[in-house]
């Protein structure tokens, strides 16, 4: 029974019918955007920009992600089946999906992230996912930054009202016609580092910031 029910859920009509579910939803929320026009407007300046959040908050932002699709945004996700529901319904939200992750296919989904970026100029990534440990950032953000001169935007979604499961992150889905706040951190530049010691103090720069607001 459990093989058969996992085979349904990831069956492109499972998952057709989870973005529909995921749309609606998220439209019952009561959403305060802030300080997104900054890095807006680095886009239009001809910047790289990489928007970068928490495993934990990413549910909130979906349906509103929908806006940025006509800047052709790309995401990693992993390879893994859980992995393959939530890269549907990004791709219906309008990303395009690399798959991969640090624990298969990591490498190559990367170097498309990089070739992405050079391109299009805008992309995003989970810091901590897909398996975390929750709250620390990995090096391959750094890495793809330097390669593709991107410019870290931080973002943060928070509600007044919300489930968080008993996962690795806590993950959080805010309830029905919760007020959500969608929030753009401070533009990061980094310049490229020369030693694995600053390439390290990078990395605990961005993980410091952003565990700021980690629930």
């Amino acid at each position: 029974m459990f093989k058969k029910l996992k085979s349904i859920i990831y069956t492109k009509h499972f998952i057709a019918l989870t973005y529909l579910f995921v749309k609606i939803y998220s439209m019952t929320f009561k959403l305060k955007v802030l300080n997104e026009q900054q890095w807006l407007t680095l886009v239009k300046e001809g910047k790289t920009v990489l928007l970068c959040c928490w495993h934990q908050q990413f549910f909130g932002a979906i349906g509103y992600f929908t806006n940025y699709s006509h800047l052709n945004p790309a995401i990693m996700i992993s390879q893994s089946r859980d992995g393959e529901l939530i890269a549907g319904v990004a791709k219906r939200v309008g990303w395009d999906i690399k798959r991969g992750s640090s624990s298969k296919g990591g490498k190559e989904a990367m170097a498309e992230m990089i070739d992405h970026l050079k391109c299009y100029r805008f992309g995003a990534h989970i810091l901590d996912g897909p398996r975390g440990p929750i709250g620390k950032v990995k090096s391959g953000v750094i890495k793809m930054a330097k390669e593709s001169s991107a410019i870290i935007v931080p973002f943060y979604t928070s509600a007044n009202r919300g489930w968080f499961f008993n996962s690795w992150d806590r993950f959080m889905v805010p309830k029905p016609f919760a007020r959500l706040t969608l929030l753009f951190g401070e533009p990061i530049r980094f310049e490229t580092p020369n030693t694995n010691e600053e390439f390290e103090e990078q990395r605990l720069h961005l993980e410091n910031t952003m565990k700021l607001r980690l629930f």
